[in-house]
């Protein structure tokens, strides 16, 4: 463990020393990311400022729930999603297998060698967005609340890390599981608005099955004091536990495909 520590920050480094090469290119892409997501919320906006509330949310506290949800997106796909996004082309041309071979872990490898700094433009943007969001809404949080907000926040970073292993993790049996993707950010665009305003099966399925209602709705109705669909006054417990459970469902999974891996092309 200690010598992965030491080979952790050079792996870092040399990933930063690549992408900062061309700083005008990372620059223009993370100003083209914020403006993006800024449109997007822009339209939100414009619908509350129509009809008043959204669900019984207000626009400042739709803006934090908002920010939370791109804040733990981003600082958990910075670790997971271009990394294992191209697991299936890997395996398909066998250089997964090359990766195997290093004297280091192939998640720790793959996650700190691709460490995406591109998500800057995200980082901003929500917060920024955050704290508009928490002048406007004058919250009174006491520190216990400070620390409970920030390790919600670590949790759901965790538990999009760990979806987004799993899936580029299915690669190693089935070969194909970028289509998998495609699914989750279906869910994940759901994620983004409260969950009271769709029908109580979606509800569930956004806590269970597909539990990204954790990424910022349940932490941010728990800090606001709103009632959580179905979880009620587990709600608290459930969004700290939900990032730590879900990574050791990904450990058991990124194990259990290394296992069955057969090698380039499946």
């Amino acid at each position: 463990m200690p010598r992965v520590l030491r080979v952790i920050p050079h792996l870092v480094s040399i990933h930063l020393r690549t992408h900062m090469q061309y700083r005008g290119a990372l620059f223009i892409g993370w100003f083209a990311q914020a403006i993006g997501y800024a449109g997007t919320y822009a339209s939100i906006a414009l619908i509350i400022a129509r009809f008043d509330r959204l669900g019984g949310w207000s626009w400042p506290e739709m803006a934090l729930l908002l920010a939370f949800h791109l804040l733990a997106y981003a600082l958990g796909a910075a670790l997971s999603f271009v990394q294992f996004r191209d697991m299936e082309e890997k395996v398909r041309l066998g250089t997964f297998d090359a990766i195997l071979t290093k004297p280091i872990g192939p998640w720790t490898f793959l996650a700190f060698s691709g460490l995406n700094i591109e998500y800057g433009g995200h980082i901003a943007l929500a917060i920024g967005l955050m704290a508009w969001a928490l002048l406007h809404l004058s919250l009174d949080l006491a520190p216990w609340q400070i620390l409970y907000f920030l390790a919600a926040l670590v949790s759901a970073a965790m538990l999009t890390a760990a979806i987004m292993t799993m899936i580029g993790a299915t690669a190693l049996v089935w070969v194909r599981s970028r289509h998998l993707f495609s699914i989750y950010f279906g869910f994940w665009e759901l994620a983004r608005y409260p969950l009271n305003i769709f029908p109580v099966p979606l509800q569930a399925l956004l806590i269970t099955f597909a539990p990204l209602g954790f990424l910022a709705f349940v932490p941010s109705a728990v800090i606001l004091d709103k009632p959580v669909p179905l979880l009620g006054a587990w709600a608290p417990l459930a969004a700290l536990a939900i990032g730590p459970l879900f990574v050791l469902i990904a450990i058991a999974h990124w194990r259990w495909c290394l296992r069955n891996y057969q090698g380039a092309g499946g």
